[in-house]
């Protein structure tokens, strides 16, 4: 394998990044602490029958209605769905587009936090075929882990709520 710096691109500093590891059905999600807004209890949601089966409702949260995607249908249209042992992840948006305020999944178990260093990872590219919701696949701690693209989150979330209005 050859020498590639696998944090390129994700804002990695050389003293190491504080991350989330989210476990997802089928695999775990790792994502840097400051996209993260807050790892919350699965309560309250409101379910959405309505609309894409990887839109699960909203979550209830600060006053607001946050959108509930499942990682897990929109890459592989199975599974994802809520865990009542699991908690919500609310991330913070991007900045790519301002419409989004925050975006929630929920985990299929207890999320950890993990303070990386480039050399604790490597790239599994390889091993993997990554869909436009996955930026990059890395194995941390021997677990093949993704990390997600959180922007595209976003648009496939805007371009659902732009069909309904």
């Amino acid at each position: 394998m050859q020498d590639q710096d696998v944090t390129e691109g994700v804002g990695a500093p050389e003293e190491g990044m504080a991350c989330f590891v989210l476990p997802i059905q089928g695999g775990a999600l790792l994502v840097p602490s400051v996209s993260i807004a807050e790892i919350a209890p699965v309560a309250p949601i409101f379910p959405d029958n309505s609309g894409p089966d990887w839109f699960l409702g909203h979550y209830s949260w600060r006053n607001r209605r946050v959108p509930l995607l499942s990682f897990e249908k929109l890459t592989r249209e199975q599974g994802g769905g809520i865990n009542p042992n699991g908690r919500i992840a609310l991330f913070n948006n991007t900045g790519e587009n301002t419409e989004v305020g925050f975006l929630a999944i929920p985990t299929q178990g207890i999320p950890r936090e993990v303070m990386l260093l480039p050399e604790d990872m490597e790239d599994s590219q390889g091993n993997v075929s990554l869909g436009a919701f996955e930026t990059l696949c890395v194995k941390f701690e021997d677990e093949e882990m993704i990390i997600p693209n959180l922007g595209a989150l976003e648009d496939a979330y805007l371009a659902y709520k732009d069909r309904l209005l």
